[in-house]
């Protein structure tokens, strides 16, 4: 039995991972997978790649490209979600802040730097104008972080999934006074290049399985209910959510689309420049 261990956030994206580990399916292959829930996002997971911590993460395509450019000994080995994920910009629902325009100057809480929070905060600063430079940030961990600083004061504003965030919305917590989409697909599936090395065929087999149960995620019975039961969504935020979510299904990521995705991130003063696509994947 070969043991793997996997990390994704706690969202419905991820939910078909819980799927196949229910129904055993990596076991019958004589694979014990474990999951582990990482609340922190994508910066949490690049720590725990590099740390060995995991060796399969479902992170933001934004993130790892940074943090393996940065020397993360990882590889992105398929899409895993290829449409954009849309990104809310939320403030406190006391906050004076009315609309984008009004944050120019205004302190954005992020999960951690090198997370997508930070990353798209960057991408939507340059995409209003803004001097990305001179941008401020507060280090806040996490979802909860984040409602804790936008409550308090200590931040002015966050970016988080549009569709996590809606009950925050729904409740009051927070008011969304615009969306900022990914110009780019936004999860993939990394793995640590020791593991790719020591167990190729094993990860192989987990990622057939995994593609399998996305071919036919939309088509279970009742998928919305359950989502939106388990995620505690309004139905029919699940159903939009469904309707605009396309999952890879196992075709491989390109060199063209990593570079493609780099030169953005260069254009948005992500990284400084980029680096040879095959160095990836």
């Amino acid at each position: 039995m070969t043991d793997l261990k996997v990390g994704g956030v706690p969202e419905h994206f991820n939910y078909p991972w819980y799927l196949t580990l229910k129904n055993k399916k990596y076991t019958q292959e004589n694979i014990n997978l474990r999951w582990q829930d990482f609340p922190g996002g994508t910066g949490e997971m690049c720590k725990s790649l590099r740390s060995g911590e995991v060796d399969i993460a479902i992170v933001l395509t934004e993130g790892i490209i940074k943090d393996i450019a940065e020397g993360n000994p990882s590889k992105i080995v398929q899409t895993f979600v290829k449409s954009p994920l849309i990104w809310g910009i939320h403030v406190g629902a006391k906050s004076k802040f009315k609309s984008i325009k009004d944050l120019e100057h205004a302190v954005i809480a992020i999960s951690r730097y090198g997370s997508g929070s930070h990353l798209m905060a960057i991408v939507n600063a340059f995409n209003q104008g803004w001097n990305v430079t001179t941008l401020k940030f507060k280090v806040v961990d996490n979802l909860q972080g984040g409602i804790d600083a936008l409550t308090t004061g200590a931040a002015d504003y966050f970016m988080w999934e549009r569709f996590t965030t809606k009950p925050l919305v729904d409740n009051g917590t927070f008011r969304r006074i615009g969306n900022c989409p990914t110009p780019w697909p936004c999860f993939v599936i990394a793995v640590r290049n020791e593991v790719l090395e020591k167990h190729h065929k094993e990860v192989k087999k987990v990622l057939d399985i995994i593609n399998h149960q996305l071919k036919d995620f939309k088509s279970i019975k009742n998928i919305d209910k359950i989502l939106a039961k388990r995620y505690e969504q309004k139905l029919e935020d699940i159903q939009k959510w469904l309707k605009i979510t396309k999952w890879n299904e196992g075709k491989p990521i390109t060199k063209n689309l990593i570079t493609r995705i780099q030169n953005k991130m260069v254009r948005f003063n992500v990284i400084e420049k980029s680096e040879n696509s095959s160095k990836f994947i």
